[in-house]
């Protein structure tokens, strides 16, 4: 093909399928077969989970096919979907070769079929350590316990040249025993592997709406463990902008949010997404996709309703004056310089509510109160052994509910200028100034609520009794 010599024959992968066929439907081609192991090798080698929803990670389900493999590999190809892989260019070659390469990492590649390559990868990478060490060419151990996408191609990446020396051995075993059939203690064993490419690849419009309709295929071939709300947000693009503000006030927190589906962060999005409504309440009413107006969540929601706050953060980026649809990708880009600025504002939000969260404790003695006696915290963190901050990880003395944070961190709204999307005060200093009489305030809600912070962060008082008491605090009467 024209365009594929243009692209230079050091780029791309060559995926060699036996027993394939080949299908055309409109501006998607599929072909179908069955890919020896050690042909994904080059698989593993080059490709990393950017296209696919969320990151595999090791398991039940990995042990399981490992399992297969290792006792029926005949049966194997049978029991299992594969890979599914994608890529806006081709090559068709001799003896069923097809050399495939990708545009967008972000949009093609490995689509489903994440933990199949991380078993069989692990598997590899297991038996080439285990060759090398039978043969004395070194006397590594490969770490035990759960192992996520990123960790495994950590460990691939290191000792791959190890993979190549097995990779020799197992060639010359073929080599004697050539007419024997697929056997699972080699890397001869059969893996159905799906590749999608445009029909035309030569076509521009053709390779755009091919495209285009990638997320659709990921979503669909997933639905045996449903997509989630984030997940599909982040395939989109929309989770891009405040990532990258997040990284630039808080790197070490931004490190920590699990902006991908089983990516090792232990802070989920939907938790940063909550409170950046904080800030984007002010930007509403816009129109999602659909025409359909999106209003900010309730106030209480950023407690109790974390999963509706993200939906809504989906329509609100979907809008077509937050963000654009990238070419030649189902990806979106941030357009709206507003929405820049407030993704800033939102950015330094988990460093107050950690602030908050380990000022409250003794703010709230100070009113009058005893915190420590509160039956919620008591139990709290009588089973809680190791007490920080919930998004810095800071040690504190006391962990407190969600319950009670929330509505406190909530009245940081009102020192949002909606007209120039900047604070109007500096947080730090407002706090330091005001914070004790606003829990002062605050803390009078705890009586009706029962001292129960599943009722305080539900209850719309709490909410309203917070940015009433921070709106009296700008104004100097508090």
């Amino acid at each position: 093909m024209e365009n594929i010599n243009k692209l230079g024959a050091s780029e791309g992968i060559t995926i060699r399928f036996e027993k394939s066929v080949k299908q055309s439907i409109g501006e998607t081609t599929k072909i179908v077969g069955m890919v020896r192991a050690k042909y994904l090798i080059p698989v593993i080698d080059h490709l990393n989970l950017q296209a696919n929803p969320r990151d595999s990670k090791t398991g039940p389900v990995t042990k399981a096919i490992q399992r297969s493999i290792d006792e029926d590999p005949m049966l194997f190809p049978f029991k299992t979907k594969g890979l599914l892989l994608a890529a806006s260019n081709y090559e068709e070659m001799d003896r069923g070769r097809v050399r495939v390469i990708f545009r967008d990492l972000t949009t093609e590649g490995i689509l489903d079929g994440g933990h199949n390559t991380l078993a069989i990868g692990l598997l590899i990478l297991e038996r080439a350590v285990g060759y090398a060490r039978a043969a004395g060419l070194t006397d590594v151990k490969l770490p035990s316990g759960a192992k996520t996408w990123g960790e495994f191609k950590q460990l691939w990446a290191e000792y791959r040249d190890l993979v190549q020396e097995y990779q020799a051995a197992v060639r010359k075993d073929e080599t004697a025993n050539s007419d024997s059939e697929p056997q699972g203690e080699d890397l001869s064993f059969y893996v159905p592997v799906e590749l999608l490419v445009p029909t035309d690849p030569t076509d521009p419009i053709c390779v755009e709406n091919f495209s285009n309709n990638l997320l659709e295929i990921c979503v669909a071939r997933n639905n045996n463990a449903e997509l989630n709300a984030s997940a599909k947000a982040n395939q989109k693009g929309y989770f891009r902008a405040l990532a990258d503000a997040l990284a630039k006030a808080n790197q070490d927190v931004s490190d920590r949010i699990e902006w991908k589906t089983n990516d090792g962060g232990d802070i989920k999005v939907q938790d940063l997404i909550a409170l950046t409504w904080i800030v984007l309440r002010w930007l509403c009413p816009v129109e999602d996709s659909d025409g359909k107006k999106v209003e900010a969540p309730a106030a209480s929601k950023l407690y109790s309703g974390k999963g509706a706050c993200l939906a809504l953060f989906e329509r609100f980026m979907s809008s077509e004056s937050v963000t654009s649809q990238d070419h030649g990708s189902y990806r979106h880009g941030l357009r709206n310089e507003t929405v820049r600025k407030a993704f800033s504002l939102a950015a330094q939000i988990p460093a107050l509510y950690d602030r908050m969260y380990a000022e409250f404790p003794s703010l709230y003695n100070q009113a009058g109160g005893s915190y420590g006696r509160i039956t919620a915290v008591k139990n709290l963190n009588a089973r809680t052994s190791s007490k920080v901050t919930p998004f810095a990880g800071t040690p504190v003395d006391v962990v407190s509910p969600d319950g009670f944070i929330t509505p406190l961190v909530y009245g940081l709204t009102a020192l949002v200028n909606p007209e120039t999307m900047e604070w109007r005060t500096d947080p730090d200093k407002f706090l330091d100034k005001w914070l004790p009489a606003i829990v002062n305030r605050y803390s009078q809600v705890f009586v009706p609520c029962d001292y129960d912070p599943q009722k305080v962060g539900k209850s719309a008082v709490s909410y309203s009794t917070v940015e009433d008491s921070y709106k009296m605090a700008l104004a100097g009467i508090l």
